[in-house]
């Protein structure tokens, strides 16, 4: 039976069990999770947070984090300033990024979530005031959201991922794990 890890990945933790390369120790994957055989169905970067989903079977892997099988992500996206409903359409039919246009994705503006704090904590900026939005894609593409949110105005101060598919960060702290029957 394969084997399904939920972790919610704190900010600055890498999506990977080594860090090969770097003079400093990172923070990684081993840091948090001790069962052997499992491996990440997708990344998530190092300043982002939230939802990554590890197995030991090889299809289900592919299956999650292959962008032809179009499994929902959805995030919940701190940014500086207050998209107007024209930004928000711009990421709804998809924006120009350097490496191509976009899918169509889900966005819209949200209450801020009652979530954890980071560390370490967002700058704040007396003068400009942010929001939350929550932007669903079909695709994932390197650093894919804070592109799209730069493009329409709006960089990304935090990014969590909250979604992918059924799976949800629901009941889960920063750092910790849950395995679940598939």
């Amino acid at each position: 039976m394969a084997r399904l890890i939920l972790f919610n990945k704190p900010h600055g933790v890498l999506s990977q069990f080594t860090d090969r390369g770097s003079p400093t120790k990172r923070a990684t994957l081993s840091d948090y999770i001790a069962i052997p055989g499992v491996y990440p169905a997708g990344r998530l970067d190092r300043d982002s947070e939230g939802l990554l989903l590890l197995t030991d079977d090889g299809r289900l892997q592919a299956r999650i984090a292959d962008p032809r099988f179009k499994s929902p992500k959805t995030y919940w996206v701190q940014v500086e300033g207050i998209p107007e409903e024209e930004a928000l359409e711009r990421l709804r039919r998809g924006v120009m990024l350097k490496d191509g246009p976009t899918r169509p994705a889900q966005a819209e503006r949200m209450e801020s979530p009652d979530i954890w704090l980071r560390n370490p904590p967002v700058r704040f900026r007396k003068n400009v005031p942010d929001c939350w939005i929550s932007v669903t894609l079909r695709e994932g593409r390197n650093r894919q959201v804070r592109r799209m949110t730069a493009a329409v105005g709006h960089p990304t101060l935090r990014l969590v991922r909250w979604r992918i598919g059924d799976w949800t960060l629901a009941d889960i702290a920063p750092g910790e794990w849950r395995e679940i029957s598939l």
